[in-house]
């Protein structure tokens, strides 16, 4: 499987929605830490929930961060909250959410602080 990801620095990339098999792959791709920016059942029933991603997660060797944010605002405490993740998780990490705009914002949001 190849990843879908877009590099944003050197510490952090983002991508849109995977599925707990992808995380074995981030992995073997270097990956050391996964934020997961989407809520549970966004997408529907058929979205793999949190829970399926931190397993998939932590069976690979990923630390795993859940910060489900709303797809059209992140508050201040939201955007605090994932600085302090990028800040303290083991690093390259890869954030995803539906597309990889919203990682993509916090992480701009973040990195503006």
């Amino acid at each position: 499987m190849t990843l879908p990801v877009q590099r944003l620095d050197a510490d952090v990339s983002v991508a849109p929605q995977l599925a707990p098999e992808a995380m074995a792959d981030a992995r073997a791709a270097g990956f050391a830490s996964v934020i997961n920016n989407r809520p549970d059942f966004e997408g529907g029933p058929t979205q793999p929930t949190s829970a399926a991603m931190e397993a998939a997660a932590r069976a690979a060797g990923l630390e795993y961060a859940w910060l489900p944010v709303a797809s059209n605002f992140q508050s201040d405490a939201e955007i605090a909250r994932f600085a302090e993740l990028i800040e303290t998780l083991p690093k390259p990490i890869l954030a995803f959410c539906r597309s990889g705009t919203r990682s993509g914002r916090l992480w701009q949001a973040a990195k503006s602080r």
